[in-house]
């Protein structure tokens, strides 16, 4: 069968009519509705989505989780990388830059055919970093020495959360940045009492002299409160014996601050499940810490040996 125009009269006429609706809708109706404006963008940003620009002035930092090893996996990685994108969003505090690879840790960043990017983050412009990776993570000589000299002679930030206790085991530099190195989390997820020690740095003050809360709290080893703030610390002596598998006098500490030369570190425990993520006090938190590695507020690093609640002076 042939196809073919039909060239009768009716047909003519309707598709007259349906070319003249078509003319009298494209001029009723405007083309590109007017955006509207976000109530809740921070102000001086431009509109749009999320992390879409960044202001004029505005510090960055770089969210940076390697898990390419495998290794003890975490589901909740992908949410905790979001929650900090989203509060440096909100807050307007700072611009975020998500990575799940480490390429972008040098001086010098290439592309994975070896050549050099041609944007993006590098440690040449951002502020600080957000840690969330762990085990060993591939570093080459180059980029462990841009990393310590990001932080260490820039006084660049660096804040790390949960797995980056268990980071670059093979790395001694590493663990004196950081100011600690992971031991096992022998508790699993339990309700423990914690113990707010620095009731007036940044990041902790939102919380309770004492408090519960529920997760897989780390244990730290190779730590000295010679060279960290202990900030909060988890007290072993009020968890059950069958909870506890290690002396009820242990110094557990789930968040500290340091300085490593001339820049400020910040480490917490919290948080494992995603869940936690959500916690508005946990969000404060890394929120405030993140403020404070960018020399947003300030605090000073005070040293000192393990604080009792009763031996807590909340009046500085």
């Amino acid at each position: 069968m042939r196809l073919g125009v039909n060239t009768s009269g009716s047909s003519l006429r309707f598709v007259f009519a349906a070319f003249s609706a078509i003319v009298y809708l494209s001029t009723a109706i405007p083309q590109h509705a007017p955006a509207q404006a976000n109530p809740n963008a921070p102000q001086g940003r431009r509109q749009g989505p999320p992390g879409s620009s960044r202001r004029s002035g505005q510090k960055a930092i770089l969210i940076w989780a390697d898990t390419r090893n495998g290794i003890a996996q975490h589901d909740s990685v992908s949410h905790a990388m979001s929650v900090i994108e989203r509060l440096g969003y909100e807050s307007g505090a700072y611009f975020a830059y998500i990575r799940t690879d480490s390429n972008t840790i040098s001086r010098h960043p290439k592309m994975t055919n070896g050549k050099p990017a041609s944007g993006g983050p590098s440690l040449e412009n951002v502020d600080a970093i957000f840690f969330l990776g762990h085990r060993e993570i591939e570093l080459d000589a180059d980029e462990k020495a841009d990393l310590m000299a990001f932080v260490h002679d820039e006084g660049k930030g660096f804040v790390a959360a949960h797995t980056a206790l268990t980071a670059f085991e093979s790395w001694p530099e590493f663990g004196e940045l950081l100011g600690g190195r992971f031991a096992g989390h022998p508790w699993g997820n339990v309700e423990g009492p914690v113990i707010n020690e620095e009731p007036n740095f940044p990041a902790t003050k939102h919380f309770p002299q004492i408090f519960t809360i529920k997760d897989e709290f780390y244990l730290p080893k190779e730590f000295s409160r010679d060279k960290i703030d202990v900030l909060l610390r988890l007290d072993a002596r009020k968890l059950e014996a069958s909870q506890s598998p290690v002396e009820s006098s242990a110094d557990v500490p789930l968040a500290w601050a340091k300085m490593y030369g001339k820049g400020r570190v910040f480490y917490s425990s919290f948080a494992h499940d995603a869940s936690t993520w959500d916690n508005p006090a946990i969000q404060k938190m890394y929120l405030e810490a993140i403020k404070w590695a960018l020399g947003l507020t300030d605090a000073q690093v005070e040293r000192h040996a393990v604080r009792n609640p009763e031996s807590v002076d909340q009046s500085k």
